[in-house]
């Protein structure tokens, strides 16, 4: 704002109409006096209205302004702000009461959507300081098109009623408004005076009771406040569309019986979201149909990054090229720590793939995805991880400097920028803020993971990132206290994390699966994490990585000597989990000590179904599989808010969430966020100003509003959508519910040889069915870099890391067996079994 070139009347009118109205001749019947404009808009007075002339191809609302200053606000005052406008082409702009100068603190502002026909509009707030410095502005820039911008009987009155902000929450039935797996759970919460059991009817689309019942009253909820009761209607498994519960004289918003589809369709929206959200790579919109937009940051003006960045001053004399990567969240900054445990969790959901019974590996497989990496034989998700990774890996300090090795922290505008603002069009200088410890153990976590799970794929790559691993882990462990500062906040977020013994237990956790050596495991057996409960009522996050290497412990196949133990602690971690689903009667699986709710709560809950879903791949208990389709209810709907937390998944969907690329709140030409794109939920410390002026005093499930001012509350983020992703895809594995088809053979497998990258190994094949099986196949992935190079007693079929065994002797009686002889080479790394095997 401050840049632009402004045309300001030389004299004011010295005093006001009213002793409550702040504008100066609103009415513009003494001329333009005292208003100003933007030397590209000239405005005059026509038809007793003001009107300017607004030119086409601006880059933000702010780049054409009409305002007047010295308004006058009382802190505790509420205010009235109105006024009639009309735009000669249909446009979106904002109408803001602010500060008149530099931080330009606003106190209110709206996105009025104008249209040829003159429209009356009205707003109130509460000021929430005092000054003499305000100003009211419409920032009317933005538009692609000339147009002609024209207000009238513009009006700040003092001593109006305060805004009371009252959540529409629809009906008091709060259902998952995406469905319920056939064979799955299926629970309602009913927000109701009555202490008594109440009786509910389940119709069917055309309006047949299909199913009744009674309530269990549950008594007033402490996360809301509110008095409520379950239905619990998951005896009835016929599947349909258009359902709906109704109690105490309520109906909910219609439901489907029979959801796997939507989870699967989620799990595909959810993933895609990444590839819109990249950095340095034009966004074609034959793939994301209306998402397409050029290039951000690939050093094009107005641009000035990523290409060629310099440090912040003082912190190195070196410039890097970091390009690529994906937009953290609302904001343009890439950072590594985020990008750490986004690219962990995308790699994440393809490696239980190989490890999980219940995994559906083709549904992961190249093509799966809206991205531009088809045809290149490798599994979508692990494409799209690829893109953050080469980023993580551009951060790296390199060899001869300072540090070499170490990480650097992040990179974002070295001021912060306002909304809505395509990433091509930022003007902000870039700067890469110092290396830490933190997030040089970030790069050699996700390197070392990556490094098994690209081996297959690309053995180039795979070696340059367990390389940069093994040289970012020792550099941490020379210089293990540096840390981000939290002071560091000025045009992106700081991150600040003062204790990475949790970073390094997961590091050497990834390096130990990945490469066997002592060394990491050592580092793994004698961390304090390695048998403290890792699994807190928060959950893990980005700033507490601990649980990442515990989970893949558990997980993954390794060497570990009390693997045994690892692998009940993430059971138990998750029974803990699975009491708090069942004690919510909104079934939320979190609980966090402080009974507040934190900055991405819904990213907490998804963080803690992982947990469960894990415990369900490591028992095949249903009761964890079941416990994570509850906790998905609330998500998607049921809650107190009676909002799905997911763009597109429901009637009453998130839409409006925190983003320069997505706001179409602000500006009607853009798009809002994509279908599948999670909000960071109710958080208790409300810190944002919407938040604070509308959400004060809130029980913690109401401490959200789906608003683009809201960043505390309603922004997007890399790692709120990557553990929506591993949960998604989880629950598409799960079919509709109930007990999985049980296996027709049991397989044996076992190592005879393992000598200088050689190895012999055997797989037993037995018949477990009742029946005669022919032709018998079993398949299987390595999580290594193991290649089978001859089969004996039958034939062994690799692709990448999958094998197929075709037995010679493929007809087994019941109870009969087989063995085949495998040979075959190990590139590097250890030579584990395999963690699952499916007979077919």
């Amino acid at each position: 704002m401050a840049a632009a070139l402004l045309v300001v009347p030389l004299s004011a009118s010295v005093a006001h109409a009213d002793p409550a109205e702040q504008i100066v001749n609103g009415t513009f019947d003494n001329g333009t006096d005292p208003w100003w404009w933007t030397g590209n808009s000239p405005a005059s007075v026509i038809d007793g209205r003001l009107c300017a002339n607004i030119p086409a191809g601006t880059t933000n609302p702010w780049d054409a302004i009409i305002g007047q200053n010295a308004i006058t606000l009382q802190a505790g005052e509420s205010y009235r702000l109105a006024f009639s406008a009309s735009a000669s082409v249909p446009v979106t702009v904002r109408a803001n009461v602010q500060l008149a100068d530099p931080p330009y603190t606003q106190e209110i502002s709206e996105a009025p959507q104008l249209t040829p026909e003159p429209q009356n509009f009205s707003y109130t707030f509460t000021a929430a300081a005092d000054t003499g410095g305000g100003q009211v502005a419409f920032q009317v820039g933005g538009s692609a098109s000339a147009y002609t911008f024209c207000v009238d009987d513009v009006s700040l009155q003092g001593g109006a009623p305060p805004p009371v902000y009252v959540p529409d929450t629809g009906p008091r039935v709060r259902v998952n408004q995406v469905g319920y797996l056939a064979n799955g759970p299926k629970q309602a919460t009913v927000v109701t005076e009555a202490t008594a059991a109440l009786p509910w009817q389940l119709r069917n689309a055309a309006g047949t009771v299909v199913a009744s019942g009674t309530t269990t009253p549950r008594g007033v909820d402490a996360t809301s406040g509110q008095n409520v009761q379950t239905a619990d209607f998951s005896r009835y498994k016929t599947q349909g569309k258009g359902f709906t519960l109704t109690a105490d004289g309520e109906t909910s918003v219609p439901f489907d019986i029979g959801a796997n589809g939507s989870y699967e369709q989620l799990r595909a929206d959810a993933l895609s979201w990444f590839y819109v959200q990249r950095s340095g790579i034009e966004i074609s919109d034959a793939i994301a149909p209306g998402y397409g937009r050029k290039a951000g940051h690939l050093g094009v003006a107005p641009n000035q990054g990523d290409t060629d960045v310099p440090c912040q001053a003082g912190v190195c004399d070196y410039r890097l090229d970091v390009r690529g990567g994906w937009y953290d969240a609302g904001d343009h900054g890439k950072y590594v720590v985020n990008g750490g445990i986004a690219a962990y969790q995308l790699m994440s959901t393809f490696e239980r793939s190989k490890v999980a019974t219940s995994a559906q590996p083709q549904e992961l497989a190249d093509g799966s995805l809206r991205l531009p990496e088809h045809g290149n034989q490798v599994p979508d998700v692990l494409d799209e991880a690829r893109w953050e990774l080469e980023f993580l890996l551009r951060m790296q300090v390199p060899a001869g400097q300072p540090l070499a090795g170490m990480v650097h922290h992040k990179v974002h505008d070295q001021n912060w920028t306002g909304l809505p603002l395509d990433p091509a069009a930022d003007p902000q200088p870039r700067e890469l803020h110092p290396p830490s410890t933190a997030a040089t153990l970030n790069l050699a976590a996700t390197a070392a993971q990556g490094a098994r799970l690209f081996a297959p794929y690309d053995k180039a790559f795979a070696a340059k990132l367990l390389a940069a691993s093994r040289t970012a882990y020792a550099a941490a462990v020379a210089h293990p206290a540096v840390y981000a500062l939290g002071s560091d906040g000025n045009g992106g977020g700081a991150y600040d994390d003062a204790d990475v013994t949790d970073e390094f237990y997961w590091a050497a956790a990834e390096l130990y699966i990945s490469t066997g050596e002592k060394t990491y495991r050592d580092a793994v057996t004698t961390s304090k994490w390695h048998t403290a409960d890792v699994f807190k009522p928060e959950g893990f996050s980005w700033g507490f990585t601990a649980a990442l290497g515990r989970l893949d412990l558990a997980t993954v196949p390794n060497g570990l000597p009390d693997r045994d133990r690892v692998r009940q602690s993430v059971v138990d971690g998750a029974k803990g989990y699975l009491a708090t689903v069942r004690a919510n009667p909104y079934g939320i699986a979190y609980a966090p000590g402080t009974g507040k709710y934190e900055w991405g709560s819904n990213s907490a809950v998804l963080n803690n179904l992982v947990v469960i879903a894990t415990a369900y791949d490591l028992t095949g208990s249903a009761d964890f599989r079941d416990g994570v389709a509850s906790g998905m209810d609330y998500l998607l709907g049921r809650n107190a808010l009676n909002q799905s937390y997911v763009t597109g998944y429901g009637e009453r969907a998130s839409q409006n969430q925190h983003t320069r690329i997505y706001a179409h709140q602000l500006n009607a030409a853009l798009p809002h966020p994509p279908a599948g794109s999670l909000a960071g939920g109710p958080n208790s410390n409300l810190q944002d100003p919407l938040a604070q002026k509308l959400l004060q005093g809130c029980s913690p499930q109401f401490c959200y509003v789906d608003d683009i001012n809201s960043y505390s509350t309603n922004e997007i983020a890399i790692n709120w959508n990557s553990t929506l992703s591993w949960v998604a895809s989880f629950m598409a594995d799960q079919g509709e519910g109930g007990a999985p088809a049980a296996s027709a053979c049991s397989v044996q497998y076992s190592t005879v040889l393992n000598l200088g990258g050689v190895f012999i190994a055997q797989a037993t094949v037995r018949n477990t069915s009742r029946q005669t099986l022919n032709d018998v196949r079993v398949r299987f992935a390595y999580t290594g870099t193991q290649k089978v190079e001859l089969a004996v007693n039958g034939t062994a079929t690799q692709t990448a890391a999958s094998v197929e065994l075709a037995p010679r002797d493929s007809r087994l009686r019941p109870g009969e067996q087989t063995t085949v002889l495998l040979v075959g080479t190990v590139a590097w790394g250890p030579n584990a079994a395999p963690a699952t095997f499916r007979c077919g």
